[in-house]
């Protein structure tokens, strides 16, 4: 009896111990990603051949007197301020390949539905193989999380493109969906959202079913002030097709805008007492892109070298400040989601397949 006692408690201690080293100071959490935006630029700012093409750059005196500087450091802290100088001091950034510390996909296709299947599912799926707008199969970590009871209907996501409803499966999994050039809906809009309303009837169509990111930020932002929920996904699109129209100039000051757009998000999160000190967010892209300066940048895919490179970054309370990762290491986008739940204290899991194993290194030990 003694023996099988014995047996019985040592089977139990990793469980104990696993929910012991998961207690953190997050009780909020954000997913954001940028679509298509390149480790390239985020480590070292513009590059020059790509600056120097006159079929990619126009108005290359402007971006070199707003991003330029003497070497990539200082490039790419005037692109991305907030990165660098928030991020860069009190977080986490992985994926400089330059110390060879490396983000990869998992996925085979290296385009976008793939990648932000990964992302929040942890895993791979040899279905999802293109974007059209199909249900997603698989349960999210939104998902997941949405189904138990202290999170049901804290849960939101928000995306540029229209097609994250069908990402979230948004009829399955019961999460809001604002995206692509939806509204606010509901009797108690604000007069900011009756005006980001309007601004969305009066918006141009760039890109069909991809609407700018401002309006895709503010909806975000006053869904946040209006219902505090406790996990959201967010999705800038505005770099990737900048990008797919060949125009380099655009998508460097499109990033730079969205690196504004993450500090506002920040600033009001630390402003705000339901968010403040407990609030931990993970950003990461769907793909790379290539690295050439002629046709291979404006695509990615399985064809084009460089497009299953990426790269992550986060914030927070829990995470060690070390800044910018040198070590070398290889890391997986189907890490984000174990590692998303962690900040949680929850151990995610799917029953359709195992999940990338959560970063250790994001999260010091309480």
């Amino acid at each position: 009896m003694k023996t099988r006692c014995l047996i019985a408690l040592l089977c139990f201690l990793p469980w104990i111990t696993d929910l012991s080293a998961q207690k953190t100071q997050t009780e909020n959490l954000f997913i954001i990603t940028l679509d298509g935006l390149r480790w390239e630029e985020l480590f070292g700012g513009y590059v020059d051949s790509f600056l120097d093409n006159r079929d990619l750059t126009s108005g290359k005196e402007a971006i070199i007197e707003a991003f330029g500087g003497e070497n990539s450091e200082i490039k790419r802290a005037r692109l991305m301020p907030f990165f660098w100088d928030s991020i860069g001091t009190k977080g986490q950034l992985y994926g400089n390949r330059h110390y060879d510390n490396k983000v990869n996909l998992t996925n085979i296709f290296w385009f976008s539905y793939p990648g932000y299947n990964e992302i929040l599912t942890g895993y791979s799926d040899g279905r999802i193989n293109s974007n059209k707008k199909m249900p997603n199969p698989n349960v999210t970590v939104l998902e997941w999380i949405n189904n138990m009871p202290e999170y049901r209907g804290r849960v939101a996501a928000f995306g540029s493109w229209d097609v994250f409803p069908y990402i979230v499966n948004e009829e399955r999994s019961g999460i809001p969906v604002n995206a692509g050039y939806r509204t606010a809906q509901g009797d108690d809009l604000s007069e900011r959202e009756k005006f980001l309303n309007e601004l969305t009837y009066e918006s141009p169509l760039l890109w069909g079913g991809v609407r700018p990111d401002f309006l895709t930020h503010h909806y975000m932002m006053e869904y946040l002030k209006k219902y505090h929920p406790r996990v959201t996904f967010m999705s800038y699109g505005e770099t990737d097709d900048f990008a797919h129209d060949g125009s380099y100039n655009r998508y460097l000051t499109s990033a730079n805008r969205t690196d504004r757009m993450i500090g506002e998000l920040w600033d009001y999160l630390q402003s705000d007492p339901v968010y403040r000190g407990k609030t931990t967010i993970i950003i990461t892209t769907d793909h790379g892109r290539g690295n050439s300066p002629m046709t291979e940048w404006k695509n990615h895919g399985r064809k084009t070298i460089g497009s299953n490179a990426i790269w992550m970054a986060v914030l927070g309370p829990d995470t060690p400040a070390i800044g910018e990762m040198k070590n070398s290491g290889q890391y997986w986008q189907n890490q984000v989601a174990k590692t998303a739940a962690a900040f949680l204290g929850l151990d995610y899991s799917s029953k359709e397949e195992e999940v990338g194993k959560a970063i250790p290194s994001m999260i010091k030990a309480q």
